[in-house]
């Protein structure tokens, strides 16, 4: 064996090792992050833009002045918008039910 190539499995190793132990500890807690992060920014982009959808709350010249911010966003938002929810996607916002 070339030690090369036991150098290579040691690192495929250590590496499904640091996975694994993501995997225990921090992925549920990086998906709630993740999954938080996105629905503070689509409340954002409703309260900045929600004239839009019918649902003015921000003079609009404030919503020009951020509009170059929220560019990106804007068919992201707009598709989670029209996507159709079930009850139980809501389960997790809502506090005490496991």
């Amino acid at each position: 064996m070339e030690p090369g190539s036991i150098r290579n499995r040691l690192q495929r190793i250590a590496h499904a090792a640091r996975e694994m132990l993501y995997g225990m500890t921090t992925y549920e807690w990086a998906q709630s992050a993740r999954r938080e992060r996105a629905e503070v920014e689509s409340l954002f982009v409703l309260v900045s833009f929600g004239d839009l959808v019918g649902l003015p709350i921000l003079p609009p010249y404030y919503t020009l002045r951020l509009l170059p911010y929220v560019v990106p966003a804007i068919n992201r938002w707009k598709r989670s918008l029209l996507r159709e929810r079930d009850w139980t996607d809501l389960s997790d916002l809502i506090g005490g039910i496991d």
